[in-house]
């Protein structure tokens, strides 16, 4: 084919889109060709290559004798229609861009083909000139013709399986094959695909893209079948194309009749047990041997889990086995190892070759015999839970000290459940029961057991199940096959109930399927409560069989699989059905994760009330997140951090103590203390990271291009790609975190490309900010997956102290220390592991320049010796250095060997490099504290200012957070803190706050201003000082007295100059007193000693500490201690500031102090029995008993504030006792304190009574306290507090919580006031309280309960005219009883009225006499006040059946309720009373009316024998008809109508 001599115009003015854009008609004409001046095409210049047949594959098209591709931008359905018609195919059937039919070779030769679809022939439509592109091979375009074989497929196909009837899901539409999104793919889906193609049953629906990514559009997603449809396209789905996925959630299926299928029942041939022998499946009715070949530790795994055989021991290359008699199978299996079984791995052909006899594949597994087993429970999957381990025939857990990721990397191996993403300790998964087998566990991580790792003897520690190890394993993430499902919803928990039998799926039989039924079909599904349209539900027969018919559930189990079921007709085929909570679970209090990394991590808030709160950490756990992250839609939890690790949230706090059980579908179905109630500040605000946000890929980390595995380029796997990390902000923090998670130790360097390569230059994480003290990089604060944020593009590396020795070569291998910054400073060289310094004989500029050069620190400015930046230690690992100025790096410049010299540190050589702004450091001047003080910056080898034009709160935060000084509180101008000195740097700087480093906030350039020193910007950070540097002396209390101040530690005081009420203010704020109330002068509370540190003290009353306020120069004052400054505050210190945590109850735990807004823990040096003492005392916990040290309740977080506390033993709060100041430690967490208080096993054992009630179920509520009973006040008594009191007492539920004395007033103390339980707790000492004997109460307010008692009553009225009207009658025992008559009056009567819900009572009539039926009764000597709500509040002789003294029941006849029928016996009273007050007159004219309303009223009363009575079940009232031939007319009104009617 030639190319026309001439370019002509093309005539189509259409225009498509390509890869390059929209076409315009200009381009059009400009690249328009044509293939030649004759209208006939010439024979064989167009064939389709790769496909079935001639009508199916790659367009390829011939020019100038070669084949070449089409690209595929704007290829579409009327460029494949003219290539069937010129090939005489038919019509086209689909077209497919990106190589459907594989890559071509040779020329693309076409692009941009533009057709409308009526040409005869693929050289009349327009396109660039010949060989013109844009493109690769990866875009051939493709066609399938309607002559093709392709055509009998129909719409649906599954591709690049193993055959026909496996593979990925492809569906045709609107002429082009597209895939199928996995989101709630599952086997009913995959069962349609099966049955539409012909390939047999489901036997798994594949995700993430299994057979690999499609190319093609994604035409469906969210697609729900209930299995029994006809073909794909009948299923619910989303629109055509609308989907929100990628081809990496390509969904597959694998049919029965696929060869696929043999992978799915696999056996160990010729083996000593059923785990180890020769691999084989079934095959063509033969067991066929898979081969050797490519077979290796991965597919041993695999095979070795789903066998059930425990881990993979070993993968011999040959067969121990014998050889199988039968055939070898003739596909090969690759697994990455984390599969559930072998035909989830890749399974391919072996095309022409064969695997020869000998050369079978043999596998070698643990088995699961019962030694020191290891198993995770308490979270619904076997990879994710608390650690139980199986020692000496008793199951144990582990306790958390020295728990990290090391150590679950071995529980997860030895589970086979991949790695470990979180090491969760404190009891995050529930605390166990039983012995505590392991503690302070150290595995190295190669361990294949724990048990084989370092620990203490068995059973030895100190420890309690509050401190519970956990693991969540990456396998956890892989929904593990479920026993239940629903069919045939238009929506997510509610549908038709089918189970799981054996291996096929059954239906559930509706009959007697009840609300508890659907109640554990919830649970099980993770899909909280049933609500009450499950008993009506429809939703269809469907077609499979029934499974499970007569299920009798109690509503408490956790599988249908426990209920007990039984045999039965399955009436009219109906099935049961479940409308669980989570079918309306947008209906919940919404949630949401802030500040993290992406939606589904983060600090948990929940709306409520109109506004956003957070959650505090009480008790917050793994099934808590669990919960929230199903509500999100963002898969399982992998951990549940506490003390606001995403930052401390604002507003209120909503939540506290939530406890969910993990079935539930929202977080406001789980138990809690109510909305807004609870005893927590912001640093207590609860956490999540959930695997839906991809962050569980950050448990897959690798170091590459090091030396070893512990140093190297830190790449992360994600969407099976390995990516870096981003190198700025990168340093020892985040490195510390890598190198603990890959068990490398700690870091030793964390330099940046290029020293380990930039690899393939792909970054997955943009940005990680950690503090160093995370256990795994995804706790860190993250960018993630291609954000593209990352300007310098290097990549993050680390050198961990595992690692083999540092290339003297590299950067990591020097440093500068000493010095105002990282380019200046005496030089050091790293050298067998050990860091030294250089001689400085012959030291000059040019041994500097290569200094400088190595460090990239720009050029040397000057070379100093004799230690001129301080003289170091250790070995002298250089002398004689002579560099020529030339050289990479120091290692490469003459020199003696290493470690000769005859030098010492005197001469240590320095280097200042120019550096640049990057390198530009930070520091406050002329402040109280390290944290305030006139901003200044080094650049250029000198400090200078930064001008206040337009500085502001924004540009404080950056600079509080790069000196590690909290947040911003001040952004003083002005020169606040002092003119300064030297160059004004920065002007005009305009950050926007959320900068990580200063020097990236925009600004004019270095050293350009209109500005003078008088307009030196300030900051005042909130700072990691602390009141420990402030203290009142000599006042009543601990918030009044003198002010002093600690400074180079020596205390002083403040001098009265300038001091008022502001300043007073200020200190009362840093100590916690409240506000100010006084700011006495002239030494009011003695004069002091010492220094006069302050004066002139200015504060403008916003500042968090004193030392953040302006006040002259340290020790600078024209003073005499008879000036000393004081302070009266309006509080004293409180309980509120000290707490007990991790301890069995709240009178014993760790130690832990409220400072600057942040709970820290107190170091136990010197801590002893008088220090206990101060605590327990704050905290109204008695004394103190013991004063445990190392830990003894578990490792704290956050700060340590206390060191050294030195408590005489009378002082009323911890905080008045000397210590060094607060957060100066040389402590870890190792070493934090406990206290046992005197208190702690009396609250823990509190007894409680219930005195002067009815029974011991009812009563004053009283509890004993130091060997006394006394009653509690009823302030906030609700029925929360009296359900924990039932509990306790095993009185079942809890009826009534009345006060006000209702049994009496006490007469001995008032142990407590304010008691708040959740209503969840198991004892009553659990529930929240104040301190004992503190009140303000009298014992009038006493508190009492009434529980419904072991046997709750339940009442009925039977034998009467109506449902509010008869003889009374009590449940008891299954068995209606009547009550005794002895003492009975209106009082009762009204009582029983009430509780009937029957309104006020008429009468309390003496019953009929007991007969032989009726002859045994209950409550007798009834004793009611009438205000009571329950017949059980009132007072009884005798409860239990007897013989009642008066031989004769109680009746009631009440107020009818509103709407019941009316009775003729009202008339007659009217009647009667008109007929006294009117004469015989009137009654002779109404006693006509009378007679005929009695016989009306009489036909009533038989119609309504004869139709059933209307039941009034309020309050546990049961009314039941009488089983009589007709009523008792024992009433004098009714004797009256009878008279009536007789005249």
């Amino acid at each position: 084919m030639a190319t026309p001599a001439g370019i002509h115009p093309s005539s189509q003015s259409g225009t498509r889109c390509g890869r390059g854009g929209a076409k315009s008609v200009g381009t059009l004409l400009l690249t328009a060709w044509l293939w030649g001046a004759s209208n006939e095409s010439p024979a064989g210049s167009l064939r389709l290559e790769g496909g079935p047949s001639r009508c199916a594959g790659r367009v390829e098209v011939l020019h100038n004798g070669t084949w070449g591709t089409v690209c595929d931008d704007g290829w579409g359905f009327g460029e494949g229609q003219v290539v069937c018609r010129e090939l005489g195919c038919g019509t086209v059937l689909s077209v497919a861009p990106g190589s459907r039919y594989g890559e071509g070779k040779g020329p693309i030769w076409l692009d941009e083909v533009n057709c409308t679809g009526e040409e005869k022939a693929l050289r009349e439509c327009q396109a660039k000139p010949w060989g013109e592109h844009n493109c690769n091979h990866i875009e051939d375009a493709s066609v399938e013709c309607s002559d093709s074989i392709v055509a009998t497929l129909g719409t649906l196909q599954l591709v690049n399986g193993l055959d026909r009837c496996a593979g990925r899901v492809e569906v045709l539409h609107e002429h082009m094959w597209g895939t199928v999104c996995d989101d709630g793919w599952d086997l009913l889906d995959a069962a349609v695909v099966c049955r539409q193609l012909g390939c047999g049953t489901a036997l798994a629906a594949t995700h993430g893209a299994h057979f690999g990514r499609g190319h093609d559009p994604i035409w469906l997603d969210e697609v729900n079948c209930t299995g029994t449809e006809a073909a794909l396209v009948d299923c619910q789905a989303s629109m055509w194309g609308n989907n929100n996925c990628f081809h990496g959630e390509d969904a597959g299926v694998v049919c029965s009749d696929s060869a696929l299928s043999a992978a799915t029942a696999p056996r160990l041939a010729d083996g000593l047990t059923r785990c180890d022998g020769r691999v084989e499946v079934p095959h063509l009715g033969s067991w066929a041997s898979l081969c050797d070949q490519d077979w290796g530790l991965a597919e041993t795994r695999v095979l070795c889990r789903q066998l059930g055989c425990g881990t993979a021991l070993v993968a011999p290359a040959r067969s121990h086995s014998g050889h199988g008699a039968g055939p070898t199978w003739p596909n090969r299996v690759s697994c990455v190892g984390t599969e559930s079984t072998l035909s989830m791995c890749k399974v391919q052909a072996w095309g022409n070759g064969s695997c020869p006899h000998g050369h079978e594949a043999v596998v070698a597994c643990s088995g699961n015999s019962e030694g020191d087993q290891v198993r995770l429970v308490n979270y619904g999957s076997r990879c994710a839970g608390r650690v139980e381990i199986y020692h000496n025939q008793q199951w144990g857990t582990v306790c958390d000290d020295n728990w990290d990721l090391v150590d679950a990397d071995v529980v997860c191996r030895q589970l086979d459940c991949g790695r470990a993403l979180s090491a969760p300790g404190r009891g995050q998964f529930g605390r166990g029961d039983g012995i505590i087998w392991m503690d302070e566990t150290n595995c190295t991580g190669t361990e294949s057991a724990l048990s084989s790792c370092p620990a203490r003897p068995w059973g030895t520690g100190n420890c309690y199940h509050g401190e519970d190890a956990g693991v969540v394993c990456s396998d956890s993430l892989i929904p593990e096959p479920a026993p239940i499902r629903l069919a045939n919803a238009s929506r997510p928990c509610a549908g038709r109930v089918e189970v799981l039998h054996g291996e096929h799926w059954g239906a559930v039989c509706k009959q007697g399927w009840d609300q508890r039924d659907a109640e554990v079909a919830c649970r099980e599904l993770g899909c909280g409560t049933a609500l009450p349209a499950s008993e009506g539900a429809d939703f269809g027969t469907g077609a499979l069989p029934v499974s499970l018919e007569n299920v009798r559930c109690q509503g408490t189990e956790q599988s249908l699989r426990e209920c007990p079921a039984g045999r039965g007709s399955c009436e009219h085929g109906e099935r049961a059905g479940v409308v669980c909570s989570g079918s309306i679970v947008s209906s919940f209090a919404p949630v949401r994760l802030v500040n993290g990394s992406g939606h589904c991590s983060g600090r948990v808030e929940v709306f409520h009330a109109g506004q956003w709160g957070t959650v505090c950490d009480d008790g917050w756990d793994l099934l808590d997140a669990k919960v929230l992250c199903r509500q999100l839609g963002c898969g399982t939890a992998v951990l549940a951090p506490h003390r606001a690790h995403y930052g401390q949230g604002q507003g209120p706090i909503w939540l506290d103590a939530v406890r969910c059980a993990g079935t539930e579908a929202a977080l406001a179905e789980c138990r809690s203390k109510g909305w807004g109630t609870h005893g927590c500040e912001h640093g207590e605000d609860a956490g999540v990271i959930c695997s839906g946000s991809g962050i569980s890929d950050l448990g897959s980390l690798r170091l590459v291009n090091g030396s070893d595995a512990c140093s190297g380029r830190v790449e992360v796997f994600h969407e099976q790609r390995w990516g870096g990390i981003c190198s700025e902000g990168w340093d020892l923090a985040e490195a510390h975190v890598v190198c603990g998670q890959l068990g490398c130790g700690t870091a030793r360097a964390a330099p940046a490309s290029p020293r380990f390569g930039m690899g393939d230059g792909f970054l997955w994480v943009d940005a990680a900010e950690c503090a160093g003290t995370e256990g795994a990089l995804l706790e860190c604060r993250l960018k993630l997956w291609g954000e593209e944020s990352c300007r310098s593009k290097a990549h993050a590396a680390v050198v961990c102290s595992a690692a083999v020795d540092i290339d003297p070569r590299s950067s990591g291998a020097l440093r500068l220390v000493n010095g105002p910054h990282r380019c200046a400073g005496r030089v050091e060289v790293f050298h067998s592991h050990q860091w030294g310094t250089v001689c400085d004989d012959g030291w000059d500029l040019l041994d500097a320049a290569v200094v400088c050069r190595q460090l990239g620190c720009g050029a040397a400015l000057s070379a100093p010796g004799l230690s001129g930046f301080g003289q170091g230690s250790g070995p002298i690992w250089l002398d004689g250095v002579s560099c020529l100025g030339t050289e990479g790096t120091i290692a490469e410049c003459p020199g003696k060997p290493w470690g000769q010299h005859a030098c010492n540190h005197v001469e240590d050589a320095s280097v200042v490099c120019a550096g640049d702004a990057q390198h530009a450091r930070l520091r406050l001047v002329g402040g109280l504290s390290e944290c305030s003080g006139r901003v200044e910056v080094f650049y250029a080898n000198k400090w200078g200012t930064i001008c206040d034009d337009n500085w502001d709160v924004q540009d404080a935060a950056v600079v509080c957070r790069a000196l590690g000084c909290g947040a911003a509180a001040l952004a003083p101008g002005s020169a606040r803190f002092g003119w300064g000195t030297g160059p004004i740097w920065l002007d005009n700087v305009n950050c926007t706050g959320q900068e990580t480093d200063f020097f990236q906030c925009p600004a004019k350039m270095w050293g350009i201003h209109n500005c003078h020193h008088g307009e030196d910007a300030g900051v005042v950070c909130a700072g990691n000082s602390s009141s420990a540097a402030l203290r009142l002396m000599d006042g009543p209390h601990g918030c009044a007295g003198r002010v002093e101040v600690l400074h180079e530690g020596r205390w002083g005081t403040v001098c009265d100059d300038g001091w008022d009420l502001t300043d007073a203010a200020v200190v009362c704020h840093q100590l916690g007193c409240g506000g100010a109330e006084a700011a006495p002068l002239q030494a009011r509370f003695k004069q002091g000693t010492g220094p006069i540190w302050l004066d002139d003290v200015a504060c403008a009353g916003s500042e968090e500490e004193l030392a953040q306020c302006h006040a002259r120069p340290w020790g600078q004052n024209n003073c005499h201690h008879g000036e000393d400054a004081g302070v009266v505050c309006s509080s004293s210190p409180n309980a509120s500031s000290v707490r007990l945590t991790d301890g069995p109850h709240r009178c014993a735990g760790r130690v832990e102090v409220l400072h600057a807004g942040q709970w820290g823990t107190v170091c136990d040096d010197a801590w002893d029995l008088s220090d206990a003492d101060v605590v327990c005392r704050q905290l109204g916990c008695g004394r103190a008993r013991e004063a445990p040290g190392r830990a003894r309740f578990g490792q704290g977080t956050g700060r340590i504030w206390l060191d050294d506390v030195g408590c005489t033993g009378d002082e009323d709060a911890l905080a008045q006792c000397q210590s060094h100041p607060w957060g100066r430690s040389n402590c870890h967490h190792g070493e934090d304190a406990g206290v046992v208080c005197s208190d702690a096993n009396l609250t823990a054992m509190a007894r409680i009574r219930l005195a002067d009630g009815p029974n011991r179920c009812a009563g004053r509520v009283e509890v004993e306290h130091e060997h006394q009973w006394g009653t509690i006040c009823d302030d906030g008594w609700d029925l929360n507090d009296a359900k924990v009191i039932c509990r306790q007492l095993g009185c079942g539920a809890a009826v009534a919580a009345p006060g006000h004395a209702r049994f009496g007033a006490g007469g001995d103390p008032i142990w407590l006031d304010n008691v708040e339980c959740a209503g969840t707790e198991s004892a009553f000492s659990q529930c929240d309280h104040g301190i004992w004997g503190l009140h303000n109460c009298n014992h009038n307010e006493d508190a009492g309960v009434v529980c419904s008692g072991p046997n709750p009553l339940q009442l009925r009225v039977q034998d009467g005219a109506g449902p509010c009207a008869g003889r009374l009658e009590v449940l008891y025992n299954g068995t209606w009883l009547g009550v005794c008559g002895t003492g009975w009056s209106l009082l009762e009567a009204a009582v029983a009225c009430r509780q009937l819900g029957c309104g006020a009572a008429q009468a309390a009539p003496m019953g009929a006499p007991l007969d032989r039926e009726h002859h045994r009764v209950l409550l007798e000597g009834l004793s009611c006040h009438g205000t009571e709500s329950l017949l059980l509040e009132c007072q009884q002789s005798h409860t239990g059946p007897g013989p009642c003294p008066m031989g004769s029941v109680a009746t009631v006849v009440c107020t009818e309720p509103k709407g019941a029928p009316s009775s003729c016996s009202a008339l007659i009273a009217l009647l009667v009373l008109v007929m006294l007050l009117s004469g015989v007159l009137l009654w002779l004219f109404l006693k006509r009316r009378c007679i005929a309303a009695a016989q009306a009223g009489a036909h009533q009363r038989l119609r309504d024998q004869d139709a059933p009575s209307t039941s009034f079940q309020a309050m546990g009232a049961i009314y039941l008809p009488s089983t009589a031939e007709g009523p008792e007319e024992d009433t004098e009104m009714m004797q009256l109508m009878e008279e009536d009617a007789a005249q």
